[in-house]
């Protein structure tokens, strides 16, 4: 059984980054700040949120809880970690920090279907796979065909989600997104953009 979302979470705010509940994020954790952060989850609940920031600092209102499911020390003092999705939550106010990290108090309300695999009702694999070359392409990406083959809907779209080179804006917009099927129907849309922007502008320069 998945350990609930704190009411209390230490926060990692990075822009263009993306947890999604039961997606696998590797974080490189260097600053004193967060390797502070890192050593109050697991001394504690092992949750850590991450949360974009907006551009004057303030943050997004919805992020998602992450588990520290893999922690390593390496010998010039960094902790390699991977945070495991857990929930997305809604923060109420932010809370005093401790030593220079941030905190918020938590709401899960209204994301109890987080917890749960789901389905994304259908995705169409070769019309997405056409697209997924085609991106990949453009942004000079490689991709493990195999894995897209052999991966669930909803494992598939939440890897692509998160490592798909977005901006911060179309990523909030996944995150926030209530459904996986309405992920998968923004996330397609997002392709088929990035698509269409390319052909645009190579017609304009013929």
């Amino acid at each position: 059984m998945t350990a609930p979302v704190p009411d209390e979470l230490p926060i990692f705010p990075l822009t263009g980054v993306l947890l999604l509940p039961r997606g696998l994020l590797p974080l490189n954790i260097f600053e004193p700040r967060y390797l502070a952060m890192v050593d109050h989850a697991l001394k504690t609940h092992r949750h850590i949120g991450m949360i974009q920031p907006r551009d004057d600092g303030t943050l997004h209102e919805v992020g998602c809880a992450g588990r520290i499911t893999a922690f390593e020390e390496t010998g010039d003092g960094r902790y390699l970690i991977t945070l495991t999705g857990v929930s997305r939550f809604r923060h109420s106010s932010e809370l005093p920090q401790i030593e220079g990290f941030r905190r918020v108090k938590t709401d899960t309300q209204g994301f109890a279907l987080d917890t749960e695999p789901t389905g994304c009702l259908s995705v169409n694999r070769p019309y997405m796979t056409r697209l997924l070359e085609t991106y990949f392409d453009l942004q000079g990406l490689s991709c493990n065909w195999d894995m897209i083959q052999d991966a669930t809907d909803e494992r598939l779209i939440t890897c692509l989600s998160m490592v798909c080179p977005f901006s911060s804006q179309e990523k909030q917009a996944l995150l926030e997104t209530p459904t996986c099927h309405g992920r998968a129907q923004l996330f397609m849309t997002l392709l088929e953009l990035a698509v269409q922007a390319q052909d645009t502008d190579s017609t304009s320069r013929h």
